[in-house]
């Protein structure tokens, strides 16, 4: 194999996610992922911790988005329609993504351990937008309450973005304008 391989992470992400679908997460192992690519088992290592983070790499980019989101409406808008405006702004999660999503949501969804997981990094988001409204003084209690209901608005409404009949966009889903 090369030393140099473009587009290793884009590779690797496609092969887990095809292993991971015919497989099963349980039964796919770095190894397979790797091979299945054409790399090394170190270069997967180099672009994830573990076979779990091909699923869940993208959080701190949403993270940072919706932080931001936050911060730039926070003095504007209460701290709950601070959330719910940075859920809706977040551009994450446009009709390009949606079968990408889908596909990741399918993976998560037959496996406990990425469950879990995925409320993980629902908790962080949440503890996450709770600090950046502490740092701009919002009282605790409101912001912790402010952060958990968006993202359990954001929860409802990204199983609703993911659901194969749905056709309706993810700012819509957060708005509560579900039409089918």
């Amino acid at each position: 194999m090369s030393r140099w391989n473009p587009n290793a992470r884009d590779r690797l992400e496609q092969a887990a996610f095809e292993l991971y679908s015919e497989r099963g997460f349980e039964q796919t192992t770095v190894a397979d992922i790797a091979s299945r690519a054409g790399l090394t088992e170190r270069t997967f290592f180099r672009h994830f911790a573990d076979k779990r983070e091909v699923l869940f790499g993208g959080v701190g980019a949403l993270q940072e988005l919706l932080v931001n989101k936050v911060a730039e409406v926070l003095d504007s808008l209460s701290p709950l329609h601070a959330v719910a405006n940075a859920l809706e702004a977040a551009n994450f999660f446009v009709p390009e993504r949606r079968d990408y999503a889908r596909a990741r949501w399918r993976i998560i969804a037959a496996n406990a351990e990425l469950q879990e997981r995925e409320l993980i990094k629902f908790a962080w988001l949440s503890a996450a937008l709770a600090e950046v409204m502490r740092g701009r003084g919002v009282p605790d209690t409101a912001a912790a309450l402010s952060a958990d209901a968006g993202m359990a608005v954001f929860k409802v409404a990204f199983e609703r973005w993911v659901d194969p009949t749905n056709q309706q966009d993810f700012p819509q889903l957060v708005q509560g304008k579900r039409t089918n």
